[in-house]
């Protein structure tokens, strides 16, 4: 009977491409791994790796056993959804990750469709780097992650990117500051304080070179690494900021602020990363089907 402890950190070690990531996502070390690796090798006669380079490639033995444990670890997991959601008495657990760039109006219109299930939903909430719960996401931590960041998946990476569309950025400020902008928008905006995200959110650097094309210097007043932060300083009038087009009147109502303008050509992206196409979790498959 083969170790299935070791077949599936064989698995990982294969979809993650090396020891080292495989181990990061095992909570392992590389030699513990590595030692698994060589047991499984013993169970089944032969290598299912070989040196190429810094890293591995499977054997013609590695790609079949690997074929099987996709299948094995595939079923496995559709097993372990479909018993977390069988019992329809029971609250859905809901683990998620919302990258820290996303503006939280944002975050809750995307999880608005789960919590609209009959069913009562359990809701735990992370955020951070996407990169950081991504790994998460990996150790099986989280069920989702809600991302303005597009990572690069590769086929066998185990996850999946789902799109949930995107919008136009406006610009907004305290309503003293934004009836001096207004006019003659965007020259306006020369010279003027800016608030910027400073958790490098994509749109950021789309928005400063918008700027640059137009001719206009911005002074940036405030690097904040949090949207509602940066919301609260424009309300006070320390500068303008930018926010979603799809939020703008809860922006105005919630902060107080009014819209300088928009920009159309810059968008902001949002994106769904799950551990497989196969949605069978009912609340993961409401936000992957919804739309910014």
């Amino acid at each position: 009977m083969l170790n299935f402890r070791h077949l599936y950190h064989f698995w990982l070690v294969a979809r993650e491409g090396s020891m080292a990531a495989a181990s990061q996502v095992l909570d392992l070390t590389p030699q513990t791994l590595s030692s698994q690796i060589a047991a499984l090798e013993a169970e089944v006669g032969g290598l299912l790796f070989r040196r190429e380079g810094r890293g591995l490639k499977l054997t013609d033995l590695g790609l079949k056993v690997q074929r099987h444990a996709d299948e094995i670890f595939t079923a496995a997991e559709a097993l372990e959804q479909s018993l977390q959601v069988a019992h329809e008495s029971r609250p859905l657990g809901l683990a998620l990750g919302i990258s820290a760039s996303i503006h939280k109006l944002i975050a809750w219109r995307l999880l608005e469709p789960a919590l609209q299930l009959q069913r009562e939903v359990n809701l735990l909430c992370e955020t951070g780097r996407t990169e950081y719960l991504l790994a998460q996401l990996r150790k099986r931590e989280l069920d989702l992650v809600l991302s303005d960041h597009p990572p690069v998946l590769t086929p066998d990476s185990g996850l999946r990117l789902h799109d949930l569309g995107s919008s136009a950025m406006m610009l907004f400020a305290a309503p003293h500051l934004a009836q001096k902008l207004r006019p003659d928008f965007p020259h306006q905006l020369n010279n003027q304080p800016f608030l910027v995200n400073a958790v490098d959110a994509p749109y950021v650097s789309e928005l400063m070179q918008w700027f640059s094309d137009q001719g206009i210097k911005v002074a940036v007043k405030a690097q904040v690494d949090d949207s509602a932060l940066i919301k609260v300083f424009g309300h006070h009038g320390m500068g303008f900021f930018a926010a979603p087009a799809v939020i703008a009147d809860e922006v105005c109502r919630q902060y107080e602020v009014e819209v300088v303008g928009e920009i159309s050509t810059v968008r902001d992206r949002l994106f769904a990363i799950t551990r497989s196409s196969h949605l069978y979790h009912p609340a993961v498959a409401a936000i992957c089907a919804g739309h910014v």
